[in-house]
C-alpha cells in the first residue's frame, strides 16, 4: 500500500514512491506444481501470513505468485546457459517481525534467488534487513509503510502506494468533500495501523479538521467497548481506524451497539470482502481507501481474474495482482540479465519499464513504484464500490 494531490474527490496518484508449526515451510506443496524437468530450479520465495487472521490475504497474495511463475514454466525460459524451472518457496511468517526474520532466514539459506512479500509492514521491514545482507532482490505487492523504501538499500520494492498517501487522500475527502471538523482515530499499534493513523492525523489537522480523541488497541483485539464509550464523549462526525478487516467488522459493530453514527473509515486493510461479512449491515456506508488501481480500471484485470479463478477456483481477495506482477517484474529483470543470479539481475529489478495486471510499472531511485494511485469507495449494499462513476476513478496528478 506510496504524496500526491487529491483528485476527482476519489482518487489520487503521486510520483513518489502504499500487513513452532505454523513457522513450518509450505513450500513442499507449492514445490509440487514445479515440473520436473532436467536442469536449474530457480527458487522465489512468497512470504505471507497463512495462518491465522490474515490468511484470507496471505492465501491470495501467495496465489498470485504462483500464477506467475506458472506462466513463466510455460515459456521454457534458458538463463545462464541453461534450461530453467521455477519454483516457489511459500513461507508463513503469521504478519509477525520475529516470525518474519526466521522465514527471511529461511529463504537465504534455502538459495532463493528472490522475494515477493512480505504482506504486511510489520513483517516485511525488519525481514528486508536480511535480504539486503544477503543480496536478495525484495519487491512487494500490498507493503505500504513509508519506511520499507526509506531505509537506503538498494533491494527494496514495491509496486503499490504508500500510507502517506493513502493517509491525505483519505484526509483530504473526509474534511473536504464529506465536511468533516471533528474526527476520532484508533489504531492497532503496528507498523501499518500505526503509521497510517499518524499520516491521517497530520492530514486531517492540515486540511483544517481537528482530531478530538485518539485510541489505541492491538491486531488481536475483539472487545472495543471501552474505548467506543471513551470516543463517544468526544462527539465524533468521523472514526479513522488503522488496522486490518479482523479488528474493524467487530468495531463497528460495537460502535451502532453504543448507538454512535458516527461515519467510519478505514485504508485497504478495510476495504475487504471479508470486513462487510463480519460488520453485517453495520458497516453500510463505510468508507476505505485502496492502494492502487480499482478493478474495473486495472488494464489486465478481466484476463487475470479469469485465470486465477480457474486455477484457484476461488475469488480474488485482494493483493493476488499486486504480487503476480511483483514475481512477474523479478521474472523480466531475470530475463533482461541472462541470469537468475541475484549479483547479475539485481540492477535490472530497478530499470524495469513494464505493463502489468495492475498498470504500468516502473520505480523511483528508492525503490517506490512511479504514479502510485490510491482508490477511495463506500460500502453499499455489502459491497465496496467507488464513490464516484468507475469511469472517473483514476486520476494521476503530480506532485
Amino acid at each position: 500500500m506510496k504524496i500526491a494531490n487529491f483528485a476527482l474527490a476519489a482518487v489520487m496518484a503521486a510520483t513518489l514512491a502504499a500487513c513452532g508449526n505454523s513457522q513450518q515451510s509450505t513450500s513442499q506443496e507449492a514445490s509440487a506444481a514445479a515440473p520436473a524437468t532436467a536442469g536449474k530450479v530457480v527458487r522465489i520465495g512468497s512470504a505471507n501470513p497463512l495462518t491465522g487472521p490474515f490468511a484470507h490475504w496471505g492465501r491470495d497474495a501467495d496465489n498470485g505468485v504462483k500464477l506467475a511463475v506458472d506462466e513463466a514454466n510455460a515459456e521454457g525460459l534458458t538463463l545462464d546457459g541453461q534450461k530453467v524451472s521455477f519454483e516457489v518457496m511459500s513461507e508463513d511468517d503469521q504478519a509477525d517481525p520475529k516470525a518474519a526474520t526466521q522465514v527471511a532466514q529461511r529463504f537465504v539459506d534455502g538459495g532463493v534467488a528472490a522475494v515477493v512479500g512480505h504482506l504486511t509492514s510489520g513483517a516485511a521491514i525488519p525481514a528486508s534487513r536480511i535480504y539486503n545482507d544477503a543480496g536478495i532482490p525484495m519487491v512487494a505487492g500490498s507493503v505500504t509503510s513509508p519506511k520499507f523504501t526509506q531505509q537506503g538499500y538498494n533491494n527494496t520494492f514495491r509496486i503499490i502506494a504508500n500510507d502517506l498517501q493513502q493517509g491525505q487522500a483519505l484526509a483530504k475527502f473526509a474534511v473536504g468533500e464529506l465536511k468533516v471538523k471533528n474526527v476520532a482515530i484508533i489504531d492497532d499499534r503496528t507498523t501499518y495501523g500505526q503509521g497510517l493513523a499518524d499520516d491521517f492525523a497530520k492530514a486531517v489537522e492540515a486540511a483544517g479538521g481537528k482530531v478530538v480523541k485518539r485510541e489505541y488497541t492491538t491486531n488481536t483485539a475483539t472487545d472495543f467497548m471501552a474505548i467506543l464509550t471513551s470516543l463517544k464523549g468526544a462527539k465524533p462526525e468521523l472514526l479513522f481506524y488503522g488496522g486490518m478487516d479482523a479488528q474493524a467488522g467487530p468495531l463497528v459493530k460495537q460502535m451502532r451497539k453504543l448507538g454512535m453514527t458516527t461515519r467510519f473509515m478505514g485504508a485497504d486493510g478495510v476495504n475487504t470482502a471479508e470486513f462487510a461479512k463480519l460488520a453485517g449491515t453495520a458497516a453500510e456506508g463505510a468508507y476505505a481507501s485502496s492502494a492502487g488501481a480499482s478493478k474495473e480500471l486495472m488494464p489486465g484485470f478481466a484476463a487475470f481474474n479469469d485465470k486465477y479463478k480457474a486455477k484457484f477456483g476461488s475469488e480474488i481477495q485482494a493483493y493476488a495482482p499486486y504480487t503476480y506482477d511483483a514475481a512477474k517484474v523479478l521474472i523480466d529483470a531475470m530475463k533482461r540479465a541472462g541470469s537468475a543470479d541475484p549479483k547479475k539481475f539485481l540492477a535490472e529489478v530497478g530499470k524495469t519499464q513494464l505493463q502489468g495486471v495492475t498498470g504500468p510499472i516502473a520505480f523511483e531511485s528508492n525503490g517506490d513504484v512511479k504514479n502510485g494511485t490510491v482508490t477511495l469507495y463506500q460500502l453499499q449494499g455489502g459491497t465496496w464500490k467507488g464513490v464516484i462513476p468507475a469511469a472517473n476513478v483514476a486520476a494521476s496528478a503530480a506532485q
